[in-house]
């Protein structure tokens, strides 16, 4: 057995050696008292059960098939404290590539509201930089075999608790990347999703499709009616002018990306014409982010393994928002249906058009 020294001296000479070997999407990234959700469960069922008829479409053989990778297990643990565990007052600066190593999370001072003050963005502007700093330092270190200090030995402990080698810090400087908590605004997404839930589940179901890419929103927009993304992109389904055209065709001057409802149509239209080209859901799900063009290319070089291409491909646009993408749709619908484990608190959720209204809404 090497004792500590030793075995990070050798440490040390592995990676100064294995250092110095190292050298356009089609979607955007594609009053009474509000019921509770044993309501609004009860609901769901309900219009389920009534809703079923020779009438309607099947449901396919793939509904609700969603897997989750032991590989991905890391990054959606990640979403899953960015949904529901840390505030909008937190930041966490981690590394991009492993999202289990995180370096810490850090408390913005003062009052904290959906948007940052100049000042809070310096403040994690400046701690960003930090964390660069003692990243780049105890690399170099680590190369030529210099004297660790206490938070250089602390830093390494950071990643032996995530299980994670020492030679993931090479490079680990440049894939530093700051997140802000969004438990509040999950939670608000939660509660307006009540309004659209039963409708959206419906639109899925019929068009055979799993009822569960219902959970979508929480990714795109939080269920922000209004959205709108830097590339232009709106609505609760966030659809660009170009992918509206193809998915929710109208003469009408209105612009339907800003209805829920014919959005949530444009885009089962959009997920059934991706999934039959790509062949899975997790590829299919991605391509709302990167494009079916996109994944499809990702495919031809990568393979079908939706895990390969996750972890190895470099094409052009596929970034952290691609790579991540389904598993923030699969940790979204996991709060999303399990939400009292998530928020003790309680949901108010705001109140669905009733059943026969849903029923009489195609």
């Amino acid at each position: 057995m090497f004792n500590r020294q030793t075995r990070l001296k050798t440490l040390q000479r592995v990676l100064g050696c294995s250092l110095g070997c190292m050298a356009l999407l089609l979607m955007n990234g594609c009053g009474s008292s509000p019921p509770k959700r044993n309501n609004l469960t009860a609901a769901r069922q309900d219009v389920q059960q009534r809703s079923a008829s020779p009438t309607d479409k099947p449901i396919a053989a793939y509904s609700g098939v969603f897997p989750k990778p032991a590989s991905l297990e890391p990054a959606v643990a990640f979403w899953r404290k960015t949904y529901a565990v840390w505030q909008r007052s937190q930041v966490a600066f981690h590394d991009d590539r492993y999202l289990d190593v995180v370096y810490e999370v850090m408390v913005l001072p003062g009052d904290v509201s959906e948007s940052l003050t100049a000042e809070q963005k310096n403040i994690v502007s400046q701690r960003r930089e930090y964390w660069k700093g003692q990243l780049s330092t105890l690399e170099a270190k680590l190369r030529y075999g210099a004297a660790l200090n206490a938070n250089d030995k602390q830093l390494i402990a950071t990643l032996e608790n995530s299980g994670k080698p020492l030679s993931i810090l090479a490079g680990a400087s440049d894939r530093l990347r700051s997140q802000r908590g969004t438990r509040e605004r999950f939670k608000h997404g939660l509660e307006i999703s009540g309004r659209y839930d039963l409708k959206f589940r419906k639109i899925f179901r019929n068009a055979g499709l799993p009822e569960d890419l219902a959970y979508l929103p929480h990714v795109e927009s939080s269920f922000q009616a209004s959205a709108k993304s830097s590339a232009g992109a709106l609505g609760l389904w966030q659809f660009t002018k170009a992918a509206a055209k193809t998915f929710m065709p109208d003469g009408n001057s209105v612009d339907r990306r800003l209805d829920p409802i014919a959005s949530a149509s444009g885009a089962a239209h959009y997920l059934s014409t991706a999934y039959g080209k790509l062949g899975d859901w997790p590829t299919a799900i991605t391509s709302y982010n990167h494009g079916i063009g996109g994944m499809k290319r990702a495919q031809n070089r990568m393979g079908g393994d939706f895990v390969h291409i996750v972890e190895k491909y470099d094409g052009p646009a596929f970034g952290f928002a691609s790579r991540n993408y389904y598993a923030q749709f699969l940790a979204a619908r996991e709060i999303a249906s399990k939400p009292e484990q998530f928020f003790s608190e309680g949901i108010r959720y705001e109140s669905p058009i009733n059943s026969e209204q849903y029923l009489a809404a195609d």
